[in-house]
């Protein structure tokens, strides 16, 4: 099978953990037959650099061109670089938006998992993390405040700005309906988050994530307020399996949720459309201040690759090689800086992509 994969490798430690993403992804379709077809493809601070903007429309054109994109981190250093002295729409981070909203990536999937080897790294008490946890944070990625209407105004020398939350109710049918499918593949529990009790968007957002359950009556819904859920995840995380919400309630919760296992450093996203197309990420930041230093944690972008090979290929088998190779090299004590303990070995960001690559067959 001949993958065709667009790559944006970004900015900070994007290259270093991109490319170790794409060793195992060459290493895998060495395993299983599998032919990996790249694109290079510019966006963030690179493509300020060489174009003056975040994203052009090539780029565009570029991932929409490609079976799915693999990318690593975007943006730099807000204090030093000179890209945050460009105004806000052609700052790294307006790339990312204007990418999303062009290829419709509608549905951020982002799991967090804490592994058995890593609870030490965990900050939350043992008997908390007794069992361990698995979840599923499914964010709408193109509504709702980040995208809606917005201004400022000064009147009688007084500032005022606004911005407006909205959704209609097919943004929030189609998030629910990947909510609800992906939860037939787990354990078969939702937890849509909202805060109902205040806001109309998220009334709207209840009774229609209530439709959707209708049609799925093997689904367990729970409804759950924000404040209510980030409280939740420190005191019991393992009641969670997909958390379903809007999009910055899940900008939020799913930094929380990255935190509780220990290290964002290893925590994989997919954003996805209508259709089998997406884009991948790390849920980590470009981490300006130790790129170039070969310490960076790849796991988190190895582990996309595999939701990559997952949910836009199909290849359940090929991802799950992936995915136990790293379950592997954690129980066999190998760490990056970010995850070390006492009793296990450090390595580098090059040195965990070979010894994943060597567990993969």
């Amino acid at each position: 099978m001949k993958l065709n994969i667009g790559v944006i490798k970004g900015d900070g430690i994007g290259p270093e953990i991109v490319a170790e993403a794409m060793k195992v992804l060459n290493k895998t379709g060495q395993v299983y037959g599998h032919e990996m077809n790249y694109t290079q493809i510019l966006m963030g601070g690179a493509s300020i650099d060489a174009h003056g903007i975040p994203l052009t429309d090539e780029a565009v054109s570029q991932a929409r061109a490609s079976d799915a994109v693999l990318m690593g981190s975007i943006g730099g250093d807000a204090k030093t670089s000179p890209w945050y002295k460009l105004e806000p729409s052609r700052r790294p981070e307006a790339g990312l938006l204007k990418i999303r909203k062009a290829l419709n990536l509608f549905a951020n999937l982002r799991p967090a998992v804490l592994y058995d080897e890593l609870k030490g790294a965990c900050p939350l008490k043992e008997e908390i993390t007794q069992g361990g946890f698995d979840m599923m944070i499914m964010r709408e990625l193109t509504g709702g405040l980040y995208f809606g209407e917005r201004s400022t105004e000064e009147a009688d020398g007084i500032l005022t700005a606004r911005d407006t939350l909205t959704y209609n109710e097919e943004e929030i049918r189609r998030i629910a309906k990947r909510g609800f499918d992906i939860a037939m593949k787990r354990r078969k529990k939702v937890t849509s988050v909202d805060k109902a009790n205040v806001l109309d968007s998220s009334r709207l957002w209840r009774k229609i994530v209530e439709e959707v359950a209708a049609e799925y009556p093997g689904v367990e819904l729970e409804h759950m307020l924000v404040d209510n859920c980030a409280m939740q995840l420190v005191k019991d995380p393992g009641q969670f399996d997909v958390i379903l919400t809007e999009n910055m309630f899940g900008d939020i919760l799913s930094d929380e949720a990255s935190m509780v296992t220990g290290s964002i450093g290893m925590l994989a996203s997919a954003s996805l459309n209508e259709s089998r197309f997406g884009l991948y990420e790390p849920s980590g930041g470009s981490a300006p201040d130790i790129a170039g230093k070969g310490i960076a944690n790849p796991i988190a972008t190895i582990l996309s690759a595999a939701m990559m090979l997952k949910f836009s290929f199909d290849l359940d088998k090929e991802a799950e090689a992936i995915e136990k190779a790293v379950g592997q090299v954690l129980k066999d004590g190998y760490r990056t800086i970010d995850i070390m303990s006492d009793g296990k070995t450090q390595i580098g960001t090059r040195e965990m992509g070979d010894k994943i690559c060597a567990y993969i067959s």
